[in-house]
């Protein structure tokens, strides 16, 4: 399998509503994985509850933020949902608490964090849809439609999603008569480098930001090397050296297997697939997709790592090697009729709109080099870029990201200027290594757990949460709370 395959596997691993399957731009079959939707309604009947305390409205939104054409003043219907349940209202300056859409349509439940947290701030609670997503899509069109159009296509970014975000909260504080309640806004994965670029591109619209798993180090020109894959590793060699001995040597077994005469019959027969591969990579994709759901979603309820593990080294010791590999299969995906290659469902949003985001500016294609427990493949951004450009007929820009936002000695720079950043991370999700775990600052923190995993921090508090989860957000609160104070007491001085 070429290493643009698994760029393309990496770069879909973010944030998607559900487990589904898609397409990379050379038409290969990959999967790609859940984010806060996985856990966002652990329980289903406090989710209801908390849809019928949301009003859902509709913005007239600009379709160009940057340009002053006649067809730039083009507008859309972009989607926010508003719960006022525990707001203290204008008159007491109340905090506005704003969860910035990422890549899926918006939904009308709630985030943990915003909910769990607004009463004691007395905080309106708003959720805004990035555009091109939902319901929120230009002319009315499908995502399919638009996404065809070059022309509307261009209009799809995150400068402009950003610019959508200030524009909506700007008018919204005017509306509610609010224009000294301070904004927090919030967001993970892809949404939480949304959240921290708000706050550094717009720090009069927001006070400050919680970016929750937010890899915003992870881009072609300022990544690490292999820093995806080797936390899957790392995160399984933790859980059982012999499970992930056992997976290092299922690889060549595979292709072993696979060049045998009638060798591809009986690894679909083995391992049960929907339908007859037609290559091992076919397999070893699915797998290496697998182990990645996995450790990025590696929480301390379901502890999927220790599910696959405890199946493979639990298998019966006449089984041999791919036999103990299909076992880890079957206890992650449960008992199916079929397992590997299903039919193609179909794409949600995310499967359509991801590509193209990641195909333009979020540049940052994952190899796999020095790697303790899957086969070497080198990024190659050649390819990548040659595959994209194939797709939407347009190349990738793989070093603007870093030029308009920043990333570089981010240290250094973040020091100088930037305020009020929270970096959280859990150490199981692999994209914690494309994140910030240091303090920059005393305001631009690194707040980060060990045993935590991919947003796992913003999800709806439980009463089994692991002390560490609690510790970790209660720092977050109080660092919001710190923030809070400090504004008002500055908006008094001035005042006076």
């Amino acid at each position: 399998m070429s290493s643009s395959h698994y760029s393309l596997l990496i770069i879909l691993i973010l944030f998607s509503a559900c487990v589904a399957t898609g397409k990379n731009s050379d038409g290969y079959r990959i999967a790609k994985l859940g984010g806060l939707g996985r856990t966002l309604t652990r329980d289903p009947t406090r989710a209801v509850r908390a849809s019928e305390d949301f009003q859902i409205f509709f913005y007239n939104q600009t379709l160009d933020h940057f340009n002053y054409r006649p067809e730039s003043y083009t507008a859309f219907k972009q989607k926010y949902v508003v719960n006022s349940k525990y707001w203290g209202g204008a008159n007491a300056s109340a905090p506005i608490f704003v969860y910035l859409g990422a890549e899926e349509p918006l939904g009308n439940g709630s985030l943990g964090f915003l909910t769990d947290n607004a009463a004691q701030f007395r905080a309106l609670l708003v959720y805004i849809e990035h555009r091109f997503y939902g319901e929120s899509i230009p002319h009315g069109w499908t995502l399919d439609k638009a996404l065809s159009d070059p022309d509307t296509r261009g209009y799809f970014n995150s400068a402009q999603a950003l610019a959508d975000y200030a524009e909506v909260l700007v008018y919204l504080k005017q509306k509610l008569n609010a224009i000294h309640s301070p904004i927090i806004v919030i967001g993970g994965s892809y949404g939480g480098v949304l959240a921290s670029w708000f706050r550094l591109k717009y720090p009069h619209v927001a006070l400050g930001a919680l970016a929750s798993s937010a890899p915003i180090l992870d881009f072609h020109d300022i990544k690490h090397r292999d820093p995806y894959f080797s936390v899957v590793a790392k995160d399984f060699l933790e859980t059982s050296s012999s499970c992930h001995r056992t997976i290092r040597r299922s690889w060549e077994e595979m292709d072993r297997v696979a060049s045998e005469s009638h060798g591809l019959r009986k690894l679909s027969r083995t391992f049960k697939t929907c339908r007859p591969l037609e290559s091992s990579s076919q397999l070893k994709d699915h797998l290496i997709t697998v182990y990645a759901v996995a450790a990025q979603y590696n929480d301390p309820f379901l502890r999927p790592v220790k599910v696959i593990c405890d199946a493979i080294d639990g298998a019966s010791p006449r089984n041999d090697i791919l036999r103990k590999i299909f076992a880890g299969l079957v206890a992650s995906a449960g008992n199916l009729t079929c397992y590997v290659n299903p039919p193609s469902p179909r794409p949600s949003q995310t499967d359509l709109g991801w590509p193209w985001q990641t195909c333009s500016e979020m540049v940052g294609p994952e190899g796999i080099t020095n790697n303790t427990m899957f086969q070497p493949a080198p990024s190659d951004l050649t390819e990548f870029l040659n595959d994209c450009k194939r797709s939407f007929g347009v190349a990738p820009r793989p070093h603007w990201a870093t030029t308009y936002y920043g990333g570089h000695d981010i240290k250094l720079v973040l020091h100088r200027f930037a305020s009020n950043i929270i970096f959280s991370n859990g150490l199981q999700d692999p994209y914690s290594r494309g994140g910030v775990l240091k303090n920059i600052s005393d305001t631009v923190v690194a707040v980060y757990t060990v045993e935590g995993s991919h947003c796992l921090d913003i999800l709806p508090a439980t009463e089994n949460d692991p002390i560490w989860l609690v510790k970790q957000r209660k720092t977050e609160v109080e660092i919001i709370r710190r923030w809070i104070a400090t504004y008002y007491a500055d908006l008094r001085a001035f005042e006076s």
